[in-house]
């Protein structure tokens, strides 16, 4: 997915994606979102519906929370404090952990909640600072704020297509 060149475009890029992941999460049956049966973000690993949810959640507000740090002069640990770019699998189980005591619901709301969050920071930057200068090492903030929210969006609702298809609930 090619990160958008403009503010509008990407912010219709995040609520597209966004509502298309919805429509799909909404589709699956109570009995069969805790089941872990869909291929984990780390090599062998198995993960459920639920835990994908709470891996959207992890990379939205992990994103705010490098927003949040960067606003306030802080360092920002990138990806997140433990983990390196080389171990994005492991973060993805720390954030399956991090939301597996979350109801559905509440992993849903969250992530809306934080998904709001991010558009308000996109709302509110200037284009230099969403698609020219440099907001970690050479990538601007739209960039970042792409692969964090559009970006995976549309990928876990591949995931779950596919899943769907492979169950037999399409």
């Amino acid at each position: 997915m090619a990160v958008p060149g403009d503010k509008a475009a990407l912010l219709a890029a995040i609520d597209d994606t966004y509502t298309k992941l919805l429509r799909d999460l909404a589709t699956v049956p109570a009995d069969r979102r805790e089941d872990a049966t869909l291929d984990g973000h780390a090599d062998g690993t198995r993960m459920s519906v639920g835990d994908l949810v709470s891996y959207l959640v992890g990379w939205n507000e992990l994103f705010l929370k490098w927003c949040d740090r960067r606003d306030a002069g802080q360092p920002v640990a990138m990806p997140e404090e433990g983990f390196g770019w080389n171990d994005l699998g492991g973060l993805a189980q720390k954030f399956y952990g991090d939301y597996a005591d979350l109801a559905w619901q509440e992993r849903l709301d969250r992530l809306d909640r934080a998904k709001k969050a991010l558009v308000a920071r996109i709302e509110a930057a200037d284009a230099a600072t969403l698609f020219t200068d440099p907001w970690y090492k050479t990538y601007p903030l739209g960039r970042m704020a792409h692969w964090n929210s559009a970006a995976p969006y549309a990928n876990a609702r591949n995931r779950l297509r596919r899943w769907k298809k492979a169950q037999g609930l399409l």
